[in-house]
């Protein structure tokens, strides 16, 4: 088959993003994919965001990638969380449409003119002096390539497990990838196993909806791309419903045939979604766990069982299932199921996701050892940038911890690696308090242009929605109220602070009980300003002081974070390691001081160590310890 720029191997939210990025470069790409029926296809829950997840779509979009614009026009129920708390965590979510997700990204790559969708099976890559060159398919066709990307999720060796039933395959009507993994491990990859698993899906209408508690959408949508303005299909509610002490009573006599609990599954488990066996087990305190029934599309019968992720037998799962209220006549379309599968650990791979290995062979996805669909999506689209990158002679794309949470997530994978499934949390990001929501274009966007995946009308677009907020910032500043009698009532019936000396409107903005809304009362031609505008000017006035503190601590570490580690660097060499150390840093090869710090067991005193010896030998000079 005639060589490519690049080979994606597989076609989930790593694999679409990856061979995305590279076609818009103007690359000749290949997706490789064993069921082109389910590209981008949501095999757990038809959902998007939350948590930091919800931050990470948004960077993809700032980036150019496709996962925010397919998630709002796929979007049937969106919903702010942490809206009552400060800006840094407060996240979007959208249930989604899981057939409407999937048709919209492969029409997509349909369309897209450098990019191929090829249906077949990879059963091998071509190495060639330590570079991959290429792959083989099942049938023994060989197509070459001068980088290739793997994204194959939970597919290599991938083994479902339903009681003590067990299946090859990465998730229901998808086979594993048998051997793939094997020639990674020949490489001298270090590969383990990974667990994650799904619920129960059952069928709408054996649900008696009355006994459950509805949790319908937000009125206000905030789209997560920029692209789009209005939600385009019907919104629909989830519903709330709790276990009981029969529900725990019927997992904890049946443990005995949980493939996790009688030694059948090896692989470890997503601390933080985990299965309703572990639930009652690890928690076994808690009189009741809550699941939220919710739909996997307008068109149908479907109903995902949110946080009843299990592996029991099928009829264990309808026994205890209707044990819930609402659940008495449940029907199971699918039951619950494990799936294990090998990962690569991730400090093997350069911060560009090129593996240390093998040169022009790129990881991205679960196969790294994360979990949920927005680790993915990211991972492949970085992935796919760089790879373009190299082969375009183009210098390398790292984003910053204090960047994006995308570059938290690449730092900590490469430099911290992994044991279980990897999820982003806002508590991961030391600067979360840069790395908002509705800051994401003002970090990202220029970056997004420079790679040419963000048009020169989106920027001039994204400019003078800047030179806006900072009219009415300077025009909140100019603002002045005095303490006029009909200006302290005004300031009385908001419930705050009377005024003794003139004040601005920017003052106000910053007192903790008033909002935007409140500042309008005292100005009503600011009413009239777009929703999102007022937002950014709000959180700028009240966390000025705080983002300043935060940018300071920023350029303190940006020395270390610049100052580079030659790949040539002998860690056994240099005075003041320890052994651990030595042994550390040798085997994960940090490439800045800033990473080699981050490395658990790698002490302030080597890195000081560190510091001296690279000074020594590369004429550094002005670095502040």
């Amino acid at each position: 088959m005639t060589g490519f720029d690049v080979i994606v191997i597989g076609a989930g939210h790593a694999g679409c993003e990856a061979a995305l990025a590279s076609a818009r470069r103007g690359l000749k790409t290949a997706m490789i994919t064993t069921n082109t029926k389910h590209i981008a296809y949501m095999s757990c829950n038809p959902a998007i965001g939350g948590l930091a997840k919800g931050h990470i779509v948004r960077e993809i979009d700032s980036l150019g990638g496709q996962m925010a614009v397919n998630t709002d026009l796929s979007t049937i129920q969106f919903k702010r969380l942490n809206t009552k708390k400060g800006p840094a965590v407060r996240a979007s979510r959208s249930q989604c449409d899981k057939e409407i997700y999937s048709k919209n990204m492969a029409q997509t790559i349909l369309q897209e003119p450098n990019l191929l969708i090829v249906e077949a099976e990879v059963k091998k890559l071509i190495i060639k002096n330590d570079k991959c060159i290429g792959v083989v398919n099942h049938d023994g066709a060989e197509i070459f390539a001068k980088a290739t990307i793997v994204t194959t999720g939970t597919f290599m060796n991938g083994v479902m497990h339903i009681g003590k039933v067990q299946k090859q395959g990465g998730r229901v009507g998808d086979k594993a990838s048998v051997g793939f993994s094997n020639q990674l491990k020949e490489l001298g990859f270090k590969v383990t196993r990974l667990k994650t698993g799904t619920p129960a899906r059952i069928h709408k209408d054996s649900i008696d909806w009355e006994k459950t508690i509805e949790q319908p959408g937000d009125d206000v949508f905030y789209p997560f791309s920029r692209k789009i303005k209005n939600l385009t299909l019907s919104q629909v509610s989830c519903f709330l419903s709790y276990t009981n002490e029969k529900t725990h009573q019927i997992i904890r006599d049946n443990l005995d045939k949980s493939p996790m609990y009688c030694g059948i599954i090896e692989g470890v488990g997503p601390r933080y979604c985990p299965s309703i066996e572990d639930k009652v087990v690890r928690f076994a305190d808690k009189e009741r766990h809550q699941t939220f029934l919710e739909p996997e599309g307008l068109n149908t019968d479907l109903i995902y069982v949110q946080g009843m992720s299990t592996s029991l037998p099928a009829e264990v799962q309808e026994e205890f299932l209707k044990t819930i209220a609402g659940l008495e006549n449940v029907k199971i379309i699918r039951p619950g199921y494990a799936v294990e599968y090998d990962f690569i650990h991730p400090t093997q791979l350069k911060r560009t996701l090129e593996t240390k290995q093998i040169e022009d062979l790129f990881l991205a996805g679960q196969v790294n050892g994360t979990s949920g669909y927005e680790e993915a999506a990211g991972q492949g689209l970085i992935a796919g940038i760089n790879a373009a990158n190299k082969i375009l002679m183009q210098e390398a794309f790292i984003l910053r911890r204090d960047q994006a949470y995308l570059g938290v997530l690449i730092d900590d994978l490469v430099t911290k690696g992994t044991t279980e499934p990897y999820r982003m949390f806002t508590s991961r990001a030391e600067y979360r308090l840069l790395l908002r929501e509705d800051n994401t274009q003002e970090r990202l966007l220029s970056e997004g242009h420079k790679i040419g995946l963000v048009s020169n009308q989106e920027m001039v677009d994204f400019e003078e929605k800047q030179k806006n907020i900072n009219q009415v910032i300077e025009k909140l500043k100019s603002s002045i109220i005095v303490p006029s009698k009909a200006n302290l009532d005004i300031l009385q019936t908001l419930n705050t602070a009377a005024i003794v000396k003139p004040t601005t409107h920017e003052e106000l903005l910053r007192r903790a009980e008033l909002d935007f809304s409140h500042i309008e009362k005292l100005n009503p031609e600011l009413a009239t300003l777009d929703e999102e505008i007022k937002e950014k000017v709000e959180i700028r006035s009240k966390y000025e002081g705080y983002i300043k503190k935060q940018m300071e601590l920023v350029e303190q570490t940006k020395k270390l974070e610049n100052f580079k580690i030659p790949n040539t660097v002998d860690f056994n060499s240099i005075i003041g390691l320890s052994t651990e150390e030595k042994e550390k840093l040798s085997a994960l090869r940090p490439e800045t001081v800033g990473q080699a710090s981050r490395i658990s067991g790698v002490n302030p005193s080597a890195i000081q160590a560190l510091i001296i010896n690279l000074k020594g030998k590369q004429k550094i000079r002005d670095l502040a310890i």
